[in-house]
C-alpha cells in the first residue's frame, strides 16, 4: 500500500478504537501530506489540536502505523494553511458588507450579515454542538429540518432539563437556515407575550402579527412559560395555524413534552404533537468529557485528562454547571499563574472549600478589580458603558451572593432608586443567559470572591 493510503488505514482502525467524540474532534479533519524519511507528516487544522494529538494520542498512533507499515515509522502533525474562499464580487455602486442576499456561484443564496430581527447568535452552531447519545436523535432531526424547513418534522418540539443544548439547537437551526437566505425568527415565549401586550398597548397589532407570520422558520423558546396566558396562547395559536397553513417550519423548545404542558389549551398541545417530539438527556460520561475537551480546545488551554475526567464525573445532569465548574478552574489558574493540576481543581470545586465571601464591600471590590475601575466609579453617578456594565455585575451579585435586598442595594450604591437596581441586577441575567464573556466575567468576579 502506499503511504497516504496506509494513513487512511489506520483513521479507520484509529475511528473504531476511540471514543466517537474523541474522534470526530481531533482526528476526523487530519490530512496526510507526505512521508519522508520514514515520517508521515500530518496536517491537523490548529496549533492547538497539534499539541492534544502529539501529546496524547502520538504513541497509540505511531503503533498502528509501525504494524501496518512492517517496520518502525514516525509522525509529525503540522498545522495546515487555511485557504480563504473567493470573495465574491460587490455589486456596482454597493457597500462591501451588504446585508442583502446575493446569489452564489451555485445560485443559493446567502445572508453576509445575520438580521438583527432574527434574535440568532452566530457563535451557536451544529459545527460546535458535541454529539452524544443522549442528543444524537435531536441533532440529527434539526439538521434535517434546517436542510428543509418546513418540509419534513413540522413542528418539532424539542424537550428536556435545564442545560442540555436546546437553546443552543435552536439557533444553530435558525444559523443554518439564515445562511441559506430563509427569514428567520428566535424569540422566547416571554419576549412574544411582551412583545404581544406592547402591540396591544400601542395598538400594533397587525404590525405584530406581520412580525410573525411572515418568517420562513420560527423558534420558540421555553414554551411552558405560556401556560395560563390564555391571550397569548390564543395569539400564538393563530400564528401557528398561519405558518403551517403556509409550510412554515416551527420549532418549539420546552422543558417538558407536550402532554405535560398542562395549563396550556388542549388545541395548542395537539399541534405541537402533530410533528415529531424529542427529547434530550443528560450527557453520559464519555460525552461530559468530550464537551470539556471542546471547551478546552475553544479557549486554547491544555488541561489534563485526569482533571476532565474529574470534572466530568462531579457534574452530571447540567451541561451549564459542567461548563461552569471547567470555566472556574480556568480562570483560577490563569489569575494565580498556576498550572491546571488535579489537586488544583478539587481546592477549587470540592464542596468543602471556602464559601464565597459574601461582604457587599468584598463584591465591590472584587467586582472592582476584574473590570479595573474603582469602587468610586461604581458608587457614583456616570453612566458610560465602561461604568455602567461593571455596576449592574455588582447589583446581580449583591442580590445573589450577599442576598440584600433591592433597597438596600441602591442604598449601598449611592442612594440609587431600587427599579433602577432591579433593572441591572435582571440585564445581567439575561446576558448571563445570552452571552459567554458575561458568564466568564461572573465566573472570574467568583474566583476573585473565593481567593
Amino acid at each position: 500500500m502506499t503511504p497516504e493510503r496506509i494513513w487512511q488505514a489506520t483513521l479507520g482502525e484509529l475511528e473504531l478504537a476511540l471514543q466517537r467524540p474523541v474522534f470526530e474532534n481531533w482526528l476526523k479533519d487530519a490530512r496526510y501530506v507526505a512521508f519522508e524519511d520514514g515520517k508521515y507528516i500530518i496536517a491537523v487544522k490548529n496549533t492547538f489540536a497539534k499539541e492534544w494529538l502529539e501529546q496524547r494520542l502520538r504513541g497509540m498512533i505511531i503503533r498502528r502505523l509501525e504494524r501496518l507499515n512492517g517496520r518502525s515509522v514516525d509522525v509529525a502533525f503540522i498545522v495546515r494553511p487555511e485557504t480563504p474562499a473567493d470573495p465574491e464580487p460587490a455589486r456596482a455602486g454597493s457597500p462591501l458588507l451588504d446585508t442583502a442576499l446575493e446569489p452564489t456561484p451555485t445560485g443559493r443564496f446567502q445572508r453576509t450579515e445575520f438580521s438583527t430581527e432574527s434574535n440568532l447568535q452566530p457563535y451557536r452552531s451544529f459545527d460546535n454542538f458535541i454529539v452524544g447519545e443522549g442528543n444524537r436523535f435531536a441533532y440529527a432531526a434539526c439538521q434535517a429540518v434546517a436542510q428543509n424547513p418546513g418540509t419534513s418534522y413540522n413542528p418539532l418540539f424539542l424537550y428536556g432539563g435545564v442545560g442540555l443544548g436546546k437553546t443552543h439547537l435552536l439557533h444553530a437551526i435558525g444559523n443554518a437556515a439564515a445562511q441559506e437566505g430563509y427569514n428567520v425568527r428566535y424569540v422566547t415565549s416571554e419576549t412574544f407575550t411582551n412583545e404581544l401586550i406592547e402591540a396591544i398597548r400601542t395598538h400594533t397589532n397587525v404590525a405584530f402579527r406581520q412580525t410573525y407570520r411572515n418568517v420562513d422558520v420560527l423558534l420558540i423558546d421555553d414554551i411552558q412559560f405560556l401556560q395560563g396566558k390564555e391571550s397569548t396562547q390564543n395569539e400564538f395559536f393563530h400564528t401557528f395555524n398561519s405558518l403551517a397553513a403556509a409550510s412554515k417550519q416551527i420549532v418549539i423548545a420546552s422543558d417538558r413534552p407536550p402532554h405535560l404542558l398542562t395549563r396550556l389549551e388542549d388545541r395548542l398541545v395537539s399541534r405541537f404533537g402533530g410533528g415529531l417530539t424529542v427529547d434530550l438527556t443528560p450527557p453520559d460520561l464519555e460525552h461530559r468529557i468530550a464537551i470539556l475537551q471542546a471547551k478546552a480546545f475553544e479557549k486554547t488551554v491544555i488541561v489534563p485528562e485526569e482533571v476532565l475526567r474529574y470534572i466530568a464525573e462531579h457534574y452530571n445532569d447540567n451541561v451549564r454547571e459542567l461548563q461552569g465548574a471547567f470555566n472556574r478552574v480556568v480562570a483560577f489558574a490563569q489569575l494565580h499563574g498556576r498550572p491546571i493540576s488535579l489537586d488544583l481543581t478539587k481546592k477549587i470545586l470540592e464542596p468543602h472549600q471556602p464559601k464565597l465571601d459574601n461582604s457587599p464591600d468584598a463584591i465591590l471590590d472584587a467586582v472592582a478589580q476584574e473590570y479595573n475601575i474603582t469602587i468610586s466609579e461604581l458608587k457614583g453617578s456616570r453612566r458610560t458603558r465602561r461604568i455602567s456594565v461593571p455596576r449592574q455585575m455588582a447589583m446581580y451579585l449583591l442580590r445573589d451572593v450577599a442576598q440584600l435586598s433591592f433597597p438596600q442595594i441602591g442604598e449601598y450604591l449611592g442612594g440609587r432608586d431600587h427599579t433602577t437596581i432591579m433593572h441591572g441586577a435582571t440585564k445581567i441575567e439575561k446576558s448571563l443567559r445570552e452571552t459567554p464573556e458575561v458568564r466568564e466575567k461572573l465566573e472570574r468576579v467568583r474566583v476573585r470572591l473565593k481567593d
